[in-house]
């Protein structure tokens, strides 16, 4: 019986030490070697005292005064607003609102000749947040078709849609990595565009999968929503926060977003597992049902839609050409 509690002690002990150690391996400064014998040694502690360390106390003692100083380094690792960026989030986007009006400062707007070559353009828009029609999602698929890049584009009655893309915020020749984005590595930017910018990057240069679907809601709580987002622009300008691949992501965002609202639905796998965003939003009735879901998801890909738009003024009409009409407000139809 004592052998089985120490067996059922060492699994959470070993997978915390394991977390550790890939801490230590990605972010302990100084060159690439240094976090990766901190890090053996780390686990290698910890494995010593599971194995040499008695009685049960002295080992309890030993392990709480380990992890004591892992989490102690761990704490010390703070988000900047204030290190050399990449060009593409160099500007956090931040908005003033008074009654409907939204001024939103730092839109990026690209011209894009490559994924790396391109011409900067930041502006500030104005938006009356009266005049807004309704929410739009796109997905955005760069190999499995388990996981996708969701970005939330919001329509306008008179002004072009607003696109706004959460994202890791990337140092200057910084690269993504998606196992780097558990451990504190990259701080959490959100890219307020054009959809000619976010959209036309990822189809006609990063050669992405994307889909666009039309949202049912009414205005105000797309309004609401878009409030929502502005104000975690405003705060992350003042205090930034950390990315997490996990926990606070493209998808799970939205899903904070949506609860503030009162416009979130119950927890689902597909939230982590966004690659199947779309076929849950099918089942809950938050996208068209009027014909089967295959059908709907072909018909959804702008893919040539928008190589074709290119750096038309009209993109955001013409990738919308042949899509289903938004769904109506109210009680979903069942799919």
């Amino acid at each position: 019986m004592k052998r089985f509690a120490l067996g059922l002690l060492a699994i959470p002990v070993l997978l915390t030490a394991a977390w550790g150690a890939l801490a230590l391996t990605f972010r302990v400064a100084g060159p690439w070697w240094l976090g990766r014998t901190i890090a053996f040694a780390f686990f290698a502690v910890v494995l010593a005292i599971l194995l040499f360390v008695h009685p049960l106390g002295r080992k309890s003692l030993a392990l709480a005064l380990a992890f004591g100083v892992l989490f102690l380094w761990w704490s010390t690792i703070r988000p900047s607003n204030d290190r050399d960026w990449s060009p593409e989030v160099a500007r956090p986007p931040h908005g003033e609102i008074s009654g409907d009006t939204l001024v939103l400062h730092d839109v990026r707007d690209f011209d894009y000749r490559s994924e790396t070559d391109f011409t900067e353009r930041w502006e500030t828009r104005t938006y009356d947040l009266s005049k807004i029609t309704g929410a739009d999602l796109f997905l955005s698929y760069w190999g499995s078709p388990s996981i996708a890049h969701t970005i939330v584009s919001w329509e306008f009655a008179d002004a072009p849609p607003l696109a706004i893309s959460i994202e890791t915020r990337k140092e200057r020749g910084e690269e993504y990595s998606a196992v780097r984005g558990f451990f504190r590595e990259y701080e959490l930017y959100y890219v307020a565009a054009d959809e000619r910018d976010l959209i036309r990057l990822r189809t006609s240069y990063r050669g992405e999968q994307v889909y666009l679907y039309r949202l049912r809601g009414r205005p105000e709580l797309a309004r609401a929503l878009l409030l929502d987002y502005v104000e975690t622009m405003n705060e992350l300008a003042e205090r930034p926060r950390f990315y997490n691949a996990a926990v606070d992501n493209c998808t799970t965002g939205i899903r904070v977003h949506a609860q503030h609202v009162g416009g979130a639905r119950p927890w689902d796998w597909r939230i982590l597992v966004n690659g199947y965003g779309d076929q849950m939003l099918y089942e809950r009735g938050s996208i068209d049902t009027t014909r089967p879901f295959e059908q709907l998801k072909a018909e959804s890909l702008i893919v040539e839609r928008a190589r074709a738009a290119d750096r038309a003024p009209d993109f955001s009409e013409r990738i919308r050409e042949g899509l289903p009409p938004r769904p109506s407000p109210g009680a979903p139809p069942a799919p």
